[in-house]
Order: structure tokens, then sequence, then C-alpha cells
């Protein structure tokens, strides 16, 4: 079958076609027949060798697989192949988003997909494949951002790097859960990240926890750190308060504040989660973020605009 994937680690240039053998799915998993997977960040710290080295460094006995790689967390497509055991109502010839876990070739920028049923979903009606892949993978990360806040309607969350896919959705599911957004964006973006539903925007950058603080004098109940500030936007926060954290960053208990990494795998197989995501899209909830549209033998070319910055939404790879 078809894929994009590397045999070395470097930079966007050792993206290259390939043909790997075609999967078949087991019970309790689907295959899609892919049309579209989402370029995410991810991508390409797996890409650079930047994943194998830190997860060599915090074990250095862990076997990284050989190569060929396929990096990609989530797709849209429709289910071509079932393996038995699936949820009734998944069926082959179903549109579908799926968030799937890119160890070694089992990434998203492939023909067919193979995944646990429970991390597949229908695509929202009204959204298209292009749009519903880039939903799995930064939808799961901000709902499992604000969950492990836990924060009750009424409270007020920050949202860092609010402008951003991750952020995006931050903000509109803490609308959703009633609570009160602070947001930080570029002068740019003030406009973007008011549309998606901050209540309070402030400027961005190394100084935001002060900006926060003159917004809210007290602080805040809890801060999800899209924009990978660390211990940065400490200040932000109230005494007692928490921190989401995207890069498994923690601190000693400041004040009482708690810090909680986001590991999006916790909800790899969250098939409820992803299900309310799909209905909060066709309920007009969520906002799709589509930076371009680009064919699949041209992912080295979005790799490349990815890590240049200023991307707004997520690029998209197409078969």
């Amino acid at each position: 079958m078809k894929a994009v994937g590397f045999h070395r680690f470097g930079g966007p240039e050792v993206l290259e076609v390939l043909d790997l053998p075609e999967p078949h799915p087991g019970r309790g998993e689907v295959r899609i027949k892919v049309t579209a997977a989402a370029v995410n960040p991810s991508d390409t710290v797996s890409r650079s060798g930047q994943a194998k080295a830190l997860m060599q460094k915090a074990d250095p006995n862990l076997q990284y697989p050989p190569g060929p790689y396929v990096v990609g967390w989530d797709a849209a497509g429709v289910i071509d192949e079932t393996g038995g055991g699936a949820p009734d109502d998944l069926s082959i010839g179903d549109h579908v988003m799926a968030v799937t876990l890119p160890v070694g070739a089992r990434g998203a920028y492939v023909e067919y997909l193979v995944v646990s049923a429970d991390s597949v979903v229908h695509t929202p009606v009204g959204w298209d494949d292009v749009a519903a892949c880039t939903l799995p993978l930064n939808g799961l990360t901000a709902r499992r951002a604000l969950d492990l806040l836990a924060l009750p309607p009424g409270s007020t969350v920050a949202i860092t790097g609010a402008a951003g896919a991750f952020g995006g959705y931050a903000i509109e599911l803490a609308k959703a859960d009633g609570l009160r957004v602070i947001a930080d964006a570029s002068e740019a973006d003030y406009g973007l990240v008011t549309q998606f539903g901050a209540d309070v925007v402030v400027p961005r950058g190394d100084d935001v926890a002060k900006n926060i603080r003159e917004a809210v004098p007290d602080g805040v109940h809890g801060l999800a750190d899209g924009a990978i500030l660390d211990d940065k936007v400490t200040a932000a926060v109230r005494d007692g308060g928490r921190i989401t954290t995207l890069r498994g960053y923690t601190r000693s208990n400041e004040r009482e504040i708690t810090w909680h990494p986001v590991h999006v795998m916790d909800y790899l197989r969250a098939r409820p989660q992803l299900d309310q995501l799909r209905q909060q899209a066709e309920d007009g909830l969520l906002t799709a973020r589509i930076a371009d549209i680009l064919p699949i033998e041209n992912a080295s070319e979005a790799h490349r605009r990815l890590e240049a910055g200023g991307v707004r939404g997520r690029l998209v790879l197409t078969l």
C-alpha cells in the first residue's frame, strides 16, 4: 500500500513515498481507506528524532522499533474492512475519523489505516473528511487537559497558545463546560481568539502570567499551557490552582499548585469522549481549523511549513 514515511531521522527531506504491506484488521479493529490525514507538531518531533531521544533519555534500556517509520496521529476516510467485534454502529462504507498511536509504521500517513474500533467514530454531519481529520488528536488533547483541570462551571481558566489548533478547541470546549476563559494571542490573532469564545484576550509571550494577573488579580483557577511555557505560567494561577502541560513538564507544588501532564494516549481508546467531540462539532460548538490542503506526496512541504511557524489551523494531507 502507499504510505509516506522515512527510514532515517532528519529534516523534512527524509520523508518519501513508501510501498508497505497492506494491513488487515483483527478482532475489535477496523480498516479505514484514508482520504485525509492531519499534520501535527508531534509528527515533526518524531521525524526529527527528538521523540526517540526523549524516550531513550527517560528509559536508557528502551528498544526503539526499527524503521521504516510512518507518523500521523489522526485521519479520516471510509471503513472498508472490519475484523469482527466492532460496535454495531460502525459498518463498511461509513465515513469516519480516527486517532492512532504512530509507533513504527502505524501512523496515519497511509492508504489503509488499521485501528481499534474504540478509536473510531463517524465523521460529524456537515464536516467533510478533510475537516474531520483535524479534530481527533487536538480535540482529545484539549478534552483531556480540561478534564484534568476538573474545574466546576463558573470557574476561570487560562489557555495559552490559544490561536493554535489545541488552543482553539480548548477555548470552545471550556466555554461548552461553562467556564470563563482568559486566552493569550498576538495582536493579529485577537479577533480569531475572540471568535472562538474567549472572554478576555491578553498579549502572548513570556510575560503572559503578568498579563493574566492584570485581568484576573486573584489568579485563575486553572491553566492549560498550550504554548508550552512551563514554569513561566505559574504566577497566573491562584494558590491551590491546577496547571495542565503538554510536554510532560511538572515542578514542585509551589503555593499548593498542582501540575498535570496531558498524555493523549490516556484517551487513545476513549470512544465516548471522541464521540462527544463529534456531537459538539455537529452542534456547531467546535470550529474546523484547516490551514491548507496538500497531496500526501507533498508531506515534506507540509512539515517545512509547520516548522517555519505561523500556521493557523492544521495542514492536511490527502490521498
